[in-house]
């Protein structure tokens, strides 16, 4: 009798801790596969309420997601780096998968440094400072064209680069539930995305908007464009001229990946006029399509790779949060250039003195440096759906 009593007290607990926990399985995704709301399984039970169809988490304290023009929830993630899923917030929480470095994913939920996502059939917990976000999904009236994913237009000194000037170098579009079309793929780490949205908002507010020509660049596409350049610089004296007459080296246009391209802290942008804009209802939120615009003037095309693109007159360490702010603009400098430079500067990041298109988000680019985002993935398919 002692033996099966003992038995049972040391059983009957355990097996009723496992039949309490919440199984990444029991996630049913069809209703959102097909539906035209943001649904949300987490907030709607508790320990105490289950149901075949839900993820069962306890949260314990209210919080509002961050907004900015459309809401994070329902937009597409993409993990930076190998991360853990959890069942709950906490990186003490029982981990219920990991997600592989570019895996995507919908947004269901956030909660101070936590999205809850899903993937495939499977939802959880992951620290957001480590994933990607799509810009186009929270940031619908900035103008994106990359050209890099058509038609590349890196040059330098006006010369076409072999094997790159005018071709694609991966792919970035698709379709967008969100907003109802077909959209470029433009993903930075989470932390930079308020920087861009500030921008744009004081761009926006004086009938300008920013066009975001790029912001990841996958390792093997900048890989194509440095490897290509390294090579013509050896048998082109124009192009090597153009790259090394001043305090610049080719480094200072391209370096090794990876770059802070592929750790999703850079953009490279320009700057319009808008000519006409509409708003656009989507649920309960509004927001500006800029439907036409002029591109300002600026002191070379973009992606071209020269000291014409230079905005200082001198050089200024990419990491370097300071010494950019007192330093020289160039004769050539357009007034393109310098709103270009107030309104990304003005939102806290920073610029790149060899390009004035290039500009950094270095308090993230730590970040992932010590997380090891390095960009070794193709981020080609949308996870947004439409806002409610």
């Amino acid at each position: 009798m002692k033996k099966v009593f003992a038995f049972t007290v040391c059983v009957f607990p355990l097996l009723c801790f496992l039949n309490c926990q919440p199984r990444a399985e029991k996630l049913n995704t069809e209703q959102f596969e097909h539906a035209n709301v943001i649904i949300d399984p987490v907030m709607k039970f508790t320990e105490d309420e289950t149901s075949e169809n839900t993820v069962e988490v306890k949260i314990m304290e209210p919080y509002t997601p961050k907004v900015f023009e459309l809401p994070v929830i329902g937009a597409t993630g993409i993990a930076g780096t190998r991360l853990p899923l959890y069942l709950v917030p906490g990186e003490n929480a029982f981990i219920v998968d990991y997600l592989g470095a570019g895996r995507g994913f919908t947004i269901l939920d956030e909660i101070k440094d936590w999205w809850y996502i899903v993937t495939g059939n499977t939802a959880g917990w992951v620290m957001n400072s480590l994933c990607l976000i799509n810009i186009p999904d929270i940031i619908p009236s900035i103008v994106h064209d990359n050209t890099n994913t058509y038609s590349s237009l890196f040059r330098s000194s006006w010369v076409d680069i072999p094997n790159v000037t005018g071709l694609a170098l991966y792919k970035a579009k698709d379709f967008n539930r969100r907003l109802g079309r077909e959209e470029y793929i433009t993903p930075v780490l989470y932390g930079m995305a308020e920087k861009l949205y500030i921008a744009q908002q004081n761009a926006v507010a004086n009938g300008h908007t920013i066009i975001i020509y790029e912001a990841f660049r996958p390792h093997d596409a900048h890989q194509i464009v440095f490897n290509n350049l390294s090579e013509l610089i050896k048998t082109d004296p124009y192009v090597l001229e153009g790259l090394t007459s001043s305090w610049y080296t080719l480094n200072w246009f391209l370096a090794p990946s990876p770059y802070n391209h592929q750790r999703g802290t850079a953009v490279d942008a320009s700057l319009g006029i808008i000519i006409d804009k509409k708003i656009i209802k989507t649920g309960a939120y509004e927001y500006t399509h800029v439907a036409s615009f002029s591109e300002f003037t600026m002191q070379t095309p973009i992606h071209e790779l020269s000291g014409a693109a230079a905005i200082f007159t001198a050089p200024v360490f990419s990491r370097d949060d300071v010494s950019w702010r007192s330093a020289v603009f160039c004769d050539y400098v357009t007034e393109g250039t310098r709103l270009l430079f107030n309104y990304m500067t003005g939102a806290g990041l920073t610029p790149l003195a060899s390009e004035w298109w290039h500009f950094n988000d270095l308090i993230n680019t730590d970040i992932a440096v010590a997380n090891n985002i390095n960009g070794r993935f193709q981020i080609e398919k949308s996870y947004s759906v439409p806002v409610n």
